[in-house]
């Protein structure tokens, strides 16, 4: 696959998780409370945002996106995601759209200056970033609580974790088609 289409590809991704998120977090989970978001389990006794599982996702995509198409084409695809989650609620798209635009935002900052030196380490160094902002900003704007602040926090880690073996993989191929 074409660093390009790897990149389009992402992107495609990437606005689908977000709207995916918005999705999940009023229509699916172990508990929905009424008036409330969907809860899942992200560690024994911690429950977080169902949204969670595709939001954490959402870093790692960014970021290749960025990688393989420029800081222009990850804010346009931050906007396409806001706006496609308006589509399904005004009030989470306009939390989730402001949360995004912030944590993006201070993620692009990390990510950039490290990924020459060490893409795995500035994937991981800017979603730690980006997701803490992204969970008090979100949770504060679409819920007025921080509740569930911690099982965000852990819920989009493990999400990072999971993304971060596909980021090495990369990274190795990239260094290989270098050589050759």
């Amino acid at each position: 696959m074409t660093r390009r289409l790897e990149g389009w590809t992402a992107a495609v991704l990437f606005v689908g998780s977000i709207w995916l998120a918005n999705y999940l977090i009023r229509r699916v989970g172990t508990v929905c409370p009424p008036g409330g978001p969907c809860l899942v389990p992200v560690w024994p006794g911690v429950m977080a945002p169902s949204g969670v599982l595709a939001i954490g996702l959402s870093f790692t995509l960014r970021d290749l996106v960025q990688r393989r198409l420029g800081r222009g084409a990850a804010v346009a695809a931050i906007v396409a995601g806001a706006a496609l989650s308006a589509t399904l609620s005004p009030q989470l798209a306009l939390a989730s759209g402001t949360a995004f635009l912030l944590s993006e935002t201070m993620d692009l900052l990390v990510y950039t200056p490290l990924q020459a030196r060490n893409l795995v380490m500035a994937t991981a160094a800017s979603n730690v970033v980006g997701l803490v902002i992204d969970s008090a900003v979100f949770l504060f704007l679409a819920f007025g609580s921080l509740q569930f602040i911690g099982g965000q926090i852990i819920g989009k880690a493990w999400m990072t974790a999971a993304a971060l073996p596909a980021v090495a993989y990369l990274r190795r191929r990239e260094a290989t088609d270098s050589l050759s």
